[in-house]
């Protein structure tokens, strides 16, 4: 049974979580705020559609949604999906939140590590007021089906953070179970019914401005699909990097979903009021190079970013980002200003004209203006990341992923400083989007600046830090 919890709402109103809140009635008819939909592919990489340039995997709803919208060049998240999470729900940076992994931090062999990870929050902390829970506030009914992957007790479960409807399934793509638990139908493919979940969502609530967010557990491992769609993909040459019939034929049924949400908003006659955007929570599984060589290999490749899941430089961290707005959004155009995960609160708070949270940082800005003209900027500001910890390598010829790094962009410029060494890098991104020359020998000004700049943040934002293993 779907979660109702309307009363939600009185509570929050009568904790005075939130500020300066209008009922619905006051803010007028539906046509004076958009509704919302935000659709979240998991592990899908920066060029794993038609529009971002593959050859080999078909994504034609999505390159429509990108044909008649903006799309974001550099729009980052984290390198892995729970804090990404956390981050769009929250409005917050990993050190706030303390959501910086999956799981524990101290990941692979100990043998390995160098030094001893802080611990790790799993799920996002109940003092936080999230994003649905502002815009319910707001007028907005809400509704979450997918991959929450913040808690799944009944205390951290979506129903309890602003959701008035929420459907959490992940884990497998066929013979799934849901949370709470539902009736699946024999044979049926997750990505396929959490899209029946939503365009039910959508027809019931065409009368009242709506935030439906679809976080698919596609593309993810395991790597299952409809047998048709592999077929579709089985005898199609390889092209860039991307020759996977099993993850294409994944990619197809999330652009299939997409295509179904738009379609549904058609019919309703809600287009036009709707602001629909696509993403994934971080990079492709793959770009992974065999060290010594400059062989490549994964599932998918997210050349020509360097790396994939896992790692913080670009292939890791860049994702699609995709807008529609019509009569807002310029059809076909693109932005090259960065946006950040953290910026998904704040813009959403001024699409629905609600009210902040009293009390709680939000660390990203209203990406509007880029909405309206994709030649603007914003006001200049560093986006930044901080990985205490952790991840093991998907190929046999490296240790890690990542270990230990702090990293900011600021401007062209990009630095990881990796902990464990110490080591620095530097590029410029936009000379070498690649990640191929590292400056911070050429322009140690430069680097001293950037490295100045992101210890004061992790100080600012309550950063942990691992410790060192002593002799090691």
């Amino acid at each position: 049974m779907i979660f109702h919890i309307r009363v939600w709402v009185s509570l929050f109103l009568a904790c005075g979580l939130l500020s300066g809140s209008t009922s619905a009635a006051e803010h007028g008819p539906q046509t004076s705020r958009p509704n919302i939909v935000f659709i979240l592919a998991d592990d899908l990489g920066w060029t794993d559609l038609g529009c971002q340039g593959s050859q080999f995997y078909e994504t034609p709803h999505i390159d429509r949604l990108a044909r008649e919208g903006l799309t974001f060049e550099s729009f980052y998240v984290c390198q892995n999906c729970a804090p990404t999470r956390a981050a769009l729900m929250s409005g917050q940076y990993a050190p706030r939140t303390g959501v910086y992994s999956v799981g524990t931090l101290a990941r692979g062999k100990a043998a390995d590590r160098h030094m001893v990870p802080p611990e790790n929050v799993t799920k996002l902390p109940l003092g936080l007021v999230t994003v649905a829970n502002a815009l319910r506030e707001a007028g907005y009914a809400t509704g979450l089906f997918g991959k929450w992957h913040l808690g799944r007790d009944p205390q951290h479960h979506p129903a309890a953070r602003g959701f008035d409807e929420a459907i959490v399934s992940a884990g497998r793509h066929f013979r799934f179970k849901t949370v709470p638990e539902r009736d699946v139908p024999e044979g049926a493919y997750l990505a396929d019914y959490l899209t029946s979940l939503a365009v039910d969502f959508l027809e019931r609530h065409q009368e009242e401005p709506f935030f439906l967010y679809l976080p698919h557990f596609a593309v993810h491992n395991p790597l299952q699909a409809k047998p048709e769609l592999i077929e579709k993909y089985r005898e199609k040459p390889p092209a860039g990097g991307h020759k996977h019939p099993d993850y294409a034929a994944m990619i197809d049924s999330v652009d299939e979903s997409v295509g179904r949400v738009l379609a549904k908003l058609d019919e309703l006659g809600l287009a036009d009021n709707t602001v629909v955007i696509f993403s994934s929570d971080n990079g492709g599984l793959g770009g992974y190079t065999v060290p010594g060589t400059d062989r490549r290999k994964g599932t998918t490749d997210n050349a020509p970013l360097r790396g994939g899941k896992g790692t913080l430089h670009e292939g890791g961290v860049r994702v699609p980002f995709i807008v529609r707005w019509p009569a807002v959004t310029s059809p076909g155009s693109r932005t090259q200003e960065p946006g950040v995960h953290v910026d998904f609160f704040p813009t959403c708070l001024e699409l629905a004209g609600a009210a902040p949270p009293v009390g709680q940082t939000l660390d990203g800005v209203s990406l509007l203006p880029l909405f309206r003209d994709p030649t603007s900027r914003l006001t200049p500001r560093a986006i930044y990341w901080h990985f205490p910890g952790y991840l093991e390598s998907y190929i046999p010829e490296a240790t890690w992923r990542t270990t230990p790094v702090a990293v900011i962009r600021d401007g062209p410029y990009k630095l990881l400083e990796f902990l464990e060494e110490p080591r620095v890098e530097l590029y410029d991104l936009g000379a070498d989007i690649g990640e191929t020359h590292n400056l911070a020998q050429e322009l140690p000004d430069v680097a001293e600046l950037l490295k100045g700049k992101l210890h004061r943040w992790q100080t600012a934002s309550g950063a942990l830090m691992p410790e060192p293993i002593e002799g090691r």
